[in-house]
């Protein structure tokens, strides 16, 4: 009867935080120092600015020793970030989808992080629906991608269930995307490669995840949420969602 309590009261915590907005964090100094790594490709610093990965890295809850399974890490902007606040004793499985290794230049880019991160391993997968990693992890990371886990014939919801089977009871899933105006059908994540926060919310609930945080750091106002996400009007500077997930 204590067990079943216990979880009934941490479901019912985990609820009543979904909607709830975190307040800011302290960097930690692993995030502050990996951020501030000047071997960083001055394009990846130049994004800083936008992107805020201290503020993420930090309300996400990476730290040292973590194993980090990251889906979808396009040319290894936040890979190179976790590979250093996770540190020597930690691991960042970058998974590489079969269709974005053939963009041009994509490996190139990812393959550079492992070059100067030796606990970066890339691994090339046909299907993020059917990985398989050589361990549990206890963090999972996408960014900017989400959107197009939807865009799949099967939906978002197969790889949800292997991001949720693939972390250790207690491990976190962060997601960050595009924000598409509330009320958004559900073709916007292709046609504007965007997605209303409720619909992913609702896709990770139903996976078995509980929404632990969410924070507001990424908004800006200033995108009305109604053109493609990249689009150079926007491109850059859009309006995020973060997302802080925990498998029970």
């Amino acid at each position: 009867m204590t067990s079943r309590l216990s979880l009934l009261l941490a479901g019912m915590l985990a609820f009543g935080a979904s909607h709830a907005v975190a307040a800011a964090v302290a960097i930690p100094p692993e995030i502050a120092a990996a951020v501030a790594d000047r071997s960083r490709p001055a394009a990846d610093r130049a994004r800083d600015a936008a992107r805020k990965p201290a503020e993420t890295l930090a309300f996400a809850g990476v730290k040292t020793g973590d194993k980090v399974l990251e889906l979808a890490p396009g040319r290894g902007y936040y890979t190179r970030l976790l590979a250093k606040a996770v540190g020597p004793t930690g691991k960042v499985y970058a998974l590489v989808p079969a269709p974005m290794a053939k963009i041009p230049g994509m490996m190139e880019s990812i393959n550079a992080v492992v070059q100067t991160n030796p606990n970066v391993y890339v691994l090339l997968v046909p299907d993020l629906a059917t990985f398989v990693l050589p361990e549990r992890c206890d963090f999972a990371w996408t960014s900017e991608n989400y959107h197009d886990f939807s865009n799949r014939p099967d939906g978002a919801k197969p790889v949800n269930h292997q991001v949720f089977e693939s972390l250790k009871p207690s491990g976190i899933f962060y997601v960050e995307d595009h924000n598409a105006k509330v009320g958004s059908p559900p073709e916007v994540t292709r046609t504007l490669h965007r997605i209303d926060v409720a619909r992913a919310r609702q896709e990770l609930r139903n996976a078995g995840f509980w929404v632990q945080a969410e924070t507001d750091h990424l908004r800006n106002s200033a995108d009305a949420g109604d053109v493609p996400a990249h689009d150079p009007a926007v491109l850059g500077k859009t309006d995020r969602f973060g997302l802080k997930l925990r498998r029970p």
